[in-house]
């Protein structure tokens, strides 16, 4: 089932699958309106934000990116099957970003620099199969 009312908060569904270990790609848009994509891993928060870290975040484009246009996507998914397309299942979060700078406790080899995505709309397919 594909869900897609905006809604900013996880669903038990979401949360577990976003709990296993996947890759996901964060969405940012250029200084000239241009999208770009980048492989990410991400952390989940109690408070239902996303934290992205990286091993030296301020000095990437998609950091360069947020600070001009904080609107973001998220795109978290897979194959059940692989190569079965009709297995297909993921969350997209799409949300607001915002740069954090400080000690996050991810890990010593990160920079202090992460990116904080505060959802404004959610969205899944096939998370129940």
């Amino acid at each position: 089932m594909t869900t897609s009312a905006a809604r900013t908060e996880l669903t038990a569904d979401e949360l577990a699958y976003l709990r296993e270990p996947h890759l996901g790609r964060l969405a940012t848009v250029d200084a000239h309106g241009r999208p770009q994509a980048n492989p990410v891993g991400y952390h989940l928060r109690e408070d239902g934000t996303v934290d992205i870290a990286g091993f030296a975040m301020g000095t990437t484009k998609k950091w360069r990116n947020i600070a001009a246009n904080p609107h973001v996507s998220l795109v978290v998914d897979d194959m059940a099957r692989l190569g079965d397309a009709r297995t297909a299942r993921g969350v997209e979060i799409r949300g607001t970003a915002e740069q954090v700078v400080g000690p996050h406790g991810y890990g010593a080899h990160l920079s202090e620099e992460l990116i904080r995505i505060r959802p404004y709309k959610i969205i899944s397919w096939n998370l129940s199969r």
